[in-house]
């Protein structure tokens, strides 16, 4: 439903307000530049404003924004919510705050440095000593830690929302891996190309100047003597809530993205797995929780973190953002006695109000929360322990007392704080404008002896009305968040030279990026020729129907054991071993069977699964590639949706659903030729492409014609293996009409001119192997190269009026069957030599099923 804008937007706006709202001063006059925004959404109208959000949900998919949802049965991959109407803040209002941000931080610094220090505060009671070493979030083992930066809270994320009386307030600290940067920046990219009218009358502060100051911190982290630190960004992977945002920063800043795995100790220095050296790490920005970052002294159950991790911090040798034990400062209860210790270490009062808390742990703290449940929201002290906020005025008589029971069982794990009424901003609700409750996250970075705040933010609503629920993970809905000044400034910002390294110019590639990359290569052309392949049995049943009723012809039954071989979905179209299956009603009716080599994803084998395995791995180098690389990503995505859905009998359809999934692949395969840089990666991605296409292409020509047909059933599978290859219309061109063995092994084997030939594939794979880095002796053949060299030699030798030959008695082709295995074999060793030699370094090898080489190697 659209709206009626007959009494204009504002007018209907404020109609609908029922609590202090953003729009309004508090003498309930609405702010000029409100009104200015509201004058420029009704220049654009409704049913325009409508349209734009629709484009920036479309814009954001395409981007591959997504906030993963933990605990979700229906969907883990949430799409990015961004609300089209901005959250505006004055800076006179916002000098205000940003100083009340910079004592925060300072605060949180000096404490932080305190109770991993002296511990003064608890020496004189103004934090009491079971908050802190009763909280998990307090690590003994970063007792001793220190880094040479003279801030230890580097990186600070606050979450503040606008209270009773006008001003804001403090209502949590983000402070052991703060997140919400990455998305606040790509929320005003996307708002600046979708509705670029808001820009127009209205002077906005940018977000830029935050970014570089955080690469100069993190550039002054570094050793001394090298001037370019090596930075990496450590994300716990693809399957974090915020991975989106990990990838995105690490491109934009510049820096390698790394999992755990990626690093390891050695001679006291933190070195990053490459495929071709170990390079050592001087910076490296944790997106991690403090407890997994170190399995040897923390969570000893972590895959996550980097084992000695936290000694080669106490070392100096090695740089931390934020450095472990930060997570203290997100302790609840600390925000009871945030004033006092601000009098402690600053000698000043607060100059930004927090909630107000009390501690449970206290008896006077105590009797109040029991007694004010209704008007109070109750908390664990220890955020790790899962306990969700619990509203008092929500309950009734009994679940009051058994939360008084709760607490009362041990008081000091508990706070409780004030549920104030909080403030009320426009949000683009169902094609209508509606006060929403929301909250800012600010962000901070430290600079030099002081902190640099973000001039902007991000902002989270409400979808539900009259419910403060601003969560991601509760359906929050985002918003970009302005800087309003009344004329427009001019910004200098500081830039900093830097000369290339060598591991920028090098473009390093992880051994677990090296292996997904080869496996993406991989994954891609199996789904390629599984569906080239399924494209060519389906249109010979649609032939068949009318010419032989359900009976079908030899040549097809032996297409389709032929897929079963390809696909290794045994017993399928082949039966279990010693029975005799050519009879059996699935060749009268095999279109079943082919609907669940399409649409089953618990086939190991089917297309689906090998595209939802191919989705897999391209999210793990999200960072590899471009816009255009992720809207054809998006693509391949609903071809995966649609092909799950296939359940008809039409080929028609299904025919047409694989030809689509064809085309997105075949651009995914030309935009990532077109734009990845000619480095490591691109070379064994390559290579995993021709090792899946030879060990495909060999398994249809060996499980086809190894055995002698009658000469018009031969036919038709010497033209299925040459339309398989995409030889048909260039042998047509030279043999005319006429098919022959001879003819076809000599042209799919020897012809070094077309791209699906075995020499010219062997050539290839050949020229891509050379290109690879050797550790040793970097003249010579690695034991890859010398495989594909023998198997390039041994096709190249070949004769083939001795493969075309037959046994008599079983009619068996003895020397194209040899032939064949043998090369496959070869092959095969060529993806396990490639293993030992460059993803040797990866914690956990890439087996997301079972590859065609498993058939006839024993080595895998």
């Amino acid at each position: 439903m659209i709206q009626n804008i007959s009494l204009g937007l504002l007018n209907s706006y404020k109609e609908k307000i029922n609590s202090y709202d953003e729009v309004l001063d508090q003498n309930g006059q609405v702010k000029p530049y409100w009104k200015g925004l509201f004058d420029t959404l009704e220049s654009i109208g409704i049913e325009e404003l409508e349209f734009r959000n629709q484009e920036i949900v479309k814009k954001l998919k395409e981007n591959g924004v997504t906030y993963n949802v933990y605990d979700s049965n229906k969907e883990s991959n949430r799409a990015w919510k961004l609300d089209p109407i901005p959250f505006l803040i004055h800076e006179s209002e916002w000098e205000t705050i940003e100083k009340g941000l910079i004592q925060r931080a300072q605060l949180l610094d000096l404490i932080l440095k305190d109770l991993y220090g002296p511990q003064l505060l608890i020496k004189n009671a103004i934090i009491p000593a079971e908050l802190v070493f009763d909280n998990s979030g307090f690590l003994l083992p970063c007792f001793d830690i220190r880094q040479k930066h003279d801030k230890q809270l580097l990186n600070y994320a606050v979450d503040l929302a606008r209270g009773p009386d006008g001003k804001m307030w403090l209502l949590d600290n983000r402070s052991q891996a703060p997140s919400g940067a990455g998305y606040a920046l790509e929320n005003r990219i996307v708002m600046s190309k979708v509705i670029p009218e808001l820009n127009k009358k209205t002077y906005r502060k940018r977000l830029s100047p935050y970014f570089s100051q955080l690469q100069q911190t993190v550039d002054s982290l570094g050793n001394n003597s090298n001037e370019n630190p090596n930075v990496v960004f450590l994300t716990p992977g693809p399957g974090n809530e915020t991975y989106f945002e990990h990838v995105y920063l690490s491109s934009y800043l510049g820096y390698t993205l790394v999992q755990g795995n990626d690093l390891l100790v050695r001679d006291g220095f933190v070195w990053l797995k490459s495929i071709d050296q170990l390079e050592r790490v001087d910076v490296i920005i944790k997106r991690l929780d403090d407890e997994w970052c170190d399995p040897l002294e923390l969570r000893k159950d972590s895959l996550l973190g980097i084992p000695g991790l936290l000694q080669i911090i106490r070392l100096g040798n090695v740089a931390v953002m934020n450095p472990p034990g930060t997570s203290i400062l997100e302790n609840y209860g600390l925000m009871a006695f945030m004033q006092n210790a601000c009098k402690f270490l600053l000698n000043e009062p607060l100059l930004i109000s927090s909630v107000a808390t009390w501690w449970c742990g206290q008896a006077k703290e105590l009797n109040f929360v029991l007694a004010n449940l209704p008007k109070l929201i109750v908390k664990k002290t220890n955020r790790k322990q899962g306990f969700r906020s619990i509203y008092g005025r929500l309950l009734n008589e009994e679940q009051l007392e058994d939360l008084k029971s709760l607490i009362l069982k041990s008081p000091k794990d508990f706070v409780a704080q004030q549920e104030v009424s909080l403030s009320t901003t426009p949000a683009f609700i169902n094609g209508a404008i509606e006060p929403r409750y929301a909250a800012l996250r600010a962000f901070l970075v430290a600079e030099g002896a002081d902190y640099k705040v973000m001039q902007g933010g991000l902002t989270r609503s409400s979808a539900v009305k009259d419910k403060f629920e601003i969560s991601n993970q509760l359906g929050g809905i985002s918003k970009d968040t302005w800087i309003i000044s009344d004329i427009p400034k001019e910004y200098h910002e500081k830039s900093v030279e830097q000369k290339n390294n060598n591991n920028q110019l090098n473009n390093s590639l992880t051994s677990r990026n090296a292996e997904n990359l080869f496996w993406v290569g991989r994954l891609s052309e199996r789904t390629m020729a599984l569906r080239s392949f399924l494209k060519i049995i389906l249109n010979r049943l649609n032939e068949n129907v009318t010419k032989n009723a359900n009976k079908q012809p030899e040549f097809l039954v032996v297409l389709l054991k032929s897929l079963t071989h390809l696909t290794q979905t045994y017993p399928g179209f082949v039966g279990k071993e010693g029975e005799d299956f050519d009879n059996e009603p699935i060749f009268e009716n095999p279109i079943t069977e082919l609907l669940l080599l399409i649409n089953n994803p618990n086939i190991a084998g089917s297309v689906v699964y090998n595209i939802q395995s191919l989705l897999n791995t391209i999210n793990q180098v999200s960072e590899k590639w471009n816009d255009d690389t992720r809207r054809i990503i998006n693509l391949v995505e609903d071809s995966l949706l649609t092909l799950k859905k296939t359940n008809t009998d039409n080929i028609n359809y299904v025919n047409h659903a694989l030809d689509k999934l064809h085309i997105r692949l075949f651009s995914f395969y030309g935009n990532i030729y077109e734009t990845l840089p000619r480095d490591n990666g691109f070379y064994l991605l390559e290579t995993g492409k021709n090792v899946e296409r030879i060990l495909s292409l060999i398994s249809v020509f060996r499980s086809t014609l190894n055995y002698k047909k009658n000469e018009e059933e031969e036919a038709v599978l010497m033209e299925a293996v040459l339309e398989n290859h995409h030889l048909l219309a260039q042998y047509r061109n030279i043999y005319k009409s006429h098919l022959s063995l001879k003819a076809v092994i000599n042209m799919v084997f020897l012809e070094k001119n077309l791209p699906y030939t075995l020499a010219f594939l062997l050539d290839t794979l050949s020229n891509y192997l050379s290109k690879l880095p050797k550790s040793k002796e970097p003249n010579r053949l690695s034991i890859a190269e010398k495989s594909a060299l023998e198997a390039s030699t041994l096709v190249k030798l070949i004769d083939a009026d001795k493969l075309i030959q037959v046994d008599d008695d079983t009619q068996f082709r003895p020397e194209l069957d040899e032939t064949l295995s043998k090369v496959f074999e070869l092959i095969c060793n060529v993806s396990n030599n490639l293993s030992s030699l460059y993803f040797n370094h990866s914690v956990i090898q890439h087996s997301i099923l079972d590859t065609l080489e498993n058939s006839d190697s024993d080595e895998i």
